[in-house]
């Protein structure tokens, strides 16, 4: 029999309703769930019910202490997979930050859903079943960690919350899935090639490095980057720049006087930055001006990895943001 241990976190898939009629978020524990929960097949659980929070109140401190647990759970040689459960506000962060600094071979799984479990049409049980259902099959072990969602395991660097409310809320737009979850089945197509993993050289109590995202609209002013570089606390920027990267020029006196990594990502849902053009404010400019070149991260997901790499120690920033 496989043991999977199923850590919770919170948000809409442990809600319940409010007299009003709304959600509030991380009120059921990990228990609460399981009991409301059909367990596939013959499924041994070890549950921890880590947060009670909605996905938005989670912070990078909850990261690292999610971190420690999923990792002691991961080494434990009884445990065959891990589920994370997690609000999908912040899924996708979740998820990539624990690719990002735990090197597993075994499954590890984060899930979550848009409606709660009370809701008309919920995707809580499904997706949550579904999660332990890919933790306990031996084809998701060295995937790094997976985000399972309406059946689709994808990966945690390219997931992104596509849509508010939807049931089908995740996918990862020019990248596709690893497969596919049907009848208790899973059905894998394709593998990533590497991952690069940070781990910290001691236990992390308190996390210390702030990273803050400007994005980058036609009209855009620079003031608001002028008063994150100026500000005590903040130890690093993404500029969220337009097409292949670019931003306006007044930002550019701005970016030079940074003492803080500034990472440039794009807009758009696909493709990388790349100094194409050359001309002020364009990603030739920025990367002449010490700016990090984000390839093809979205901002959030470079806003987790500059996050991990400043807490980890890593010196050379920009071979870090190459791969």
């Amino acid at each position: 029999m496989k043991k999977i241990a199923l850590v919770t976190t919170g948000g809409t898939i442990a809600s319940k309703k409010t007299n009003g009629g709304r959600l509030r978020a991380g009120e059921r524990s990990g228990e609460e769930l399981v009991d409301m929960c059909d367990v596939p097949f013959e499924l041994e659980l070890e549950i921890v019910s880590l947060f009670n929070k909605p996905s938005i109140h989670i912070g990078y401190g909850d990261l690292w202490q999610l971190r420690v647990m999923v990792t002691d759970l991961l080494r434990d040689e009884a445990i065959d997979g891990v589920v994370v459960t997690s609000g999908t506000d912040t899924l996708e962060e979740m998820a990539y930050f624990l690719d990002l600094t735990i090197e597993n071979e075994k499954p590890l799984v984060v899930t979550g859903s848009q409606r709660g479990p009370d809701q008309v049409g919920s995707d809580a049980f499904v997706n949550l079943q579904n999660a332990m259902i890919a933790a306990a099959d031996e084809q998701v072990t060295q995937l790094g960690s997976v985000v399972v969602f309406n059946e689709h395991i994808f990966s945690a660097r390219y997931v992104q919350k596509t849509h508010t409310s939807n049931v089908q809320g995740f996918y990862a737009p020019g990248y596709g899935y690893f497969g596919l979850i049907d009848n208790e089945r899973v059905n894998l197509y394709q593998r990533p090639l590497y991952r690069d993993i940070y781990k910290p050289k001691t236990r992390i109590e308190h996390a210390r490095s702030q990273i803050e995202i400007v994005k980058v609209h036609l009209g855009a002013s620079p003031d608001l980057l002028w008063h994150l570089l100026e500000m005590d606390g903040i130890h690093g920027v993404v500029l969220e720049g337009l097409g292949r990267g670019q931003v306006p020029p007044a930002f550019m006196p701005v970016i030079a006087h940074a003492r803080i990594p500034i990472v440039v990502t794009t807009s758009a849902n696909e493709g990388e930055v790349y100094p194409a053009y050359e001309y002020e404010g364009s990603t030739y400019d920025l990367l002449h001006h010490g700016v990090l070149l984000g390839k093809d991260y979205s901002s959030r997901k470079a806003k987790i990895k500059l996050h991990v790499l400043l807490e980890t120690g890593v010196k050379d920033l920009e071979e870090a943001f190459s791969k």
